[in-house]
């Protein structure tokens, strides 16, 4: 499979989109219960003067982890420390973090599920007790010291719950599961942005591109700008529900959001493996692509939608998958 433009990790080299980002709790918008529990668990943490709980963000890609992770800090008054999983290679380079935190700093880590075992098996005694163990010299004539850091948060995010270590996430006080975002949320995101961006854009439009953003705010401002794009070409200073259209038609993003990527995947559990069920391995040897990522991209939001369905035997094609690819179920016959 060739790359996916509704792929909503893309964001990352797309700094634009960055520029549009909420900065403050009231300016996010959705999510509406973790902001809840969020807006309580900040204002007492500053009022008894300590750092906020460790926090664990979960959810597919584009829907705010990132985003919350920085109002957060905004919200505390503390600086933050943006590194990953896969880049915190080393015990070293951990510990080159911690020790140059502040108090009350946060430390966000994405992908905080591909920390390797070494690097985690440190990050314990830091979220429990401020505590950085350190080995010095080889063999028996080693010896550990412990150094002290400044108290500080952790805030970890993850595409892929199922790999965190139960050690690593029973250290989080606070976890939080965003949902996928509604039509109206993202219109109200993408008329926001639009303002930002210095572009019109009629509620009508708005509502059509965020119903078709596969619920998520990031891919609703790609399309949001391609959109742009098309109104310029057309010599028009507002999106217009016909731009919005047309821009949707373009880019091959039928009426559930599903672009060519997502209906081939329906299309070869129907047509090669009976509707299913069949294991990831095989789909994703029959699909040309990694196993990682139809699992964290494709997945969830044809779950979601309920074209698929996940058993302990494999992925099984629903009868609404059937009706949207216009075959007819077996179960029907």
């Amino acid at each position: 499979m060739t790359a996916r433009w509704l792929d909503p990790r893309v964001e990352a080299i797309d700094p634009q989109l960055r520029t549009l980002r909420p900065r403050i709790l009231a300016e996010f918008v959705g999510q509406k219960k973790v902001k809840e529990r969020l807006r309580v668990y900040i204002q007492a943490a500053k009022a008894r003067g300590e750092p906020l709980d460790h926090v664990l963000l979960l959810s597919p890609p584009g829907l705010g982890k990132t985003t919350l992770a920085h109002i957060i800090a905004h919200e505390m008054g503390v600086q933050i420390r943006v590194s990953s999983g896969p880049a915190v290679e080393r015990p070293g380079d951990l510990a080159a973090i911690l020790t140059h935190l502040s108090p009350g700093d946060i430390l966000f880590v994405d992908e905080i599920h591909r920390l390797r075992p070494q690097v985690e098996e440190i990050l314990y005694p830091a979220m429990e007790d401020w505590k950085l163990p350190i080995v010095l010299g080889e063999g028996p004539h080693a010896r550990c010291i412990e150094l002290s850091l400044a108290p500080f948060t952790l805030i970890g995010a993850t595409t892929r719950e199922g790999l965190l270590t139960t050690p690593l996430r029973d250290r989080f006080e606070v976890v939080f599961r965003l949902e996928f975002y509604q039509p109206e949320e993202l219109a109200e995101i993408l008329m926001r942005a639009a303002a930002r961006l210095g572009v019109g854009i009629e509620p009508q439009a708005a509502w059509e591109l965020g119903r078709r953003a596969r619920g998520t705010p990031r891919i609703a401002l790609r399309l949001l700008r391609r959109a742009r794009d098309v109104a310029q070409v057309q010599n028009l200073s507002t999106i217009t529900p016909e731009v919005a259209q047309e821009t949707l038609r373009m880019l091959g993003i039928d009426e559930e959001g599903l672009d060519e990527l997502d209906r081939q995947i329906l299309a070869v559990i129907i047509d090669r493996f009976d509707g299913g069920p069949v294991g990831l391995e095989t789909l994703s040897a029959a699909l040309g692509e990694d196993p990682e990522t139809i699992a964290e991209l494709y997945e969830p939001y044809l779950i979601a939608l309920g074209f698929l369905r996940k058993t302990p035997q494999g992925r099984i094609a629903t009868e609404r998958a059937y009706a949207h690819l216009g075959r007819t179920s077996p179960r029907l016959l």
